[in-house]
């Protein structure tokens, strides 16, 4: 686990800071630390990496329709995505092929992107409220450099204490290993029964399993499929929108899932 070049890491955080935090928490009590998914959470971008795809594919005659991607391919890191397509297509494929799929993508997407990126309506809020009550951190099945650069479009970097990526998994969601991981470096920075009070805000259904097989309350919000799914993946808690996710209902619900 790393940050990657150029991300400056908040929160390393001094006694003082520290204490600040404990208490902050004790006037509210509520979740220690939260892992955020990226895209469909924070970032819309969905279309970009759509486009991305079709462009990337084409030379290869290969297609990716809207509807197949949203139901098919949407809880896929790249490398996932990739796969699936060529399976579906009974197209045959190496690690070769994947790794030069995924870098021919990379910078399509992030010019695309420079373009087209948007973020969801209290993105930016939601990621600087539950920095003030523990770490942050960022898990996703999104490139590095891409989640930087939807960070800095949000203004939110120094919100964000580390990031966990594509780069840092071998599977991607509905495995829990990235989840698995931002547990590990939570323990670095609280004691592990905090740790494993953290707070998951997904917005797939891939990513609730992968939460809950981790064993993380997840809350879930309605940004890409419906309550109802979200609910039966498993999710602990959903809300429409980010946006409706205020510090006053994750206070009841921590309350209620922790007695605390």
């Amino acid at each position: 686990m790393h940050n990657g070049k150029g991300f400056s890491r908040a929160g390393e955080a001094g006694p003082e800071q520290a204490a600040a935090l404990v208490v902050r928490r004790q006037a509210m009590r509520t979740f220690p630390a939260t892992l955020f998914d990226y895209n469909g959470v924070l970032i819309d971008d969905e279309a970009v990496h759509l486009a991305a795809f079709r462009e990337v594919l084409n030379p290869l005659g290969l297609a990716v329709d809207e509807a197949t991607y949203w139901e098919r391919y949407i809880g896929f890191d790249d490398a996932g995505a990739f796969s699936a397509i060529l399976s579906d297509a009974q197209r045959a494929f190496d690690s070769a092929l994947l790794r030069d799929l995924i870098e021919r993508k990379r910078p399509v997407y992030l010019r695309l992107a420079q373009a087209e990126l948007k973020g969801f309506k209290g993105a930016k809020a939601a990621l600087d409220f539950r920095a003030q009550s523990g770490p942050v951190c960022i898990v996703s099945g999104a490139l590095r450099d891409e989640i930087i650069l939807g960070l800095e479009f949000l203004e939110a970097k120094n919100s964000v204490h580390h990031i966990i990526s594509a780069e840092d998994t071998t599977r991607s969601k509905p495995d829990p290993e990235g989840y698995e991981l931002g547990l590990l470096y939570l323990q670095t920075r609280l004691p592990k029964a905090e740790a494993l009070q953290a707070l998951v805000i997904e917005d797939s259904l891939a990513g609730v399993k992968a939460a809950k097989l981790a064993g993380l309350f997840c809350v879930a919000v309605a940004q890409s499929y419906q309550e109802s799914e979200l609910s039966a993946a498993g999710a602990d808690a959903t809300f429409p929108t980010l946006a409706e996710m205020s510090p006053e209902a994750l206070s009841a619900l921590y309350t209620s899932a922790f007695g605390v």
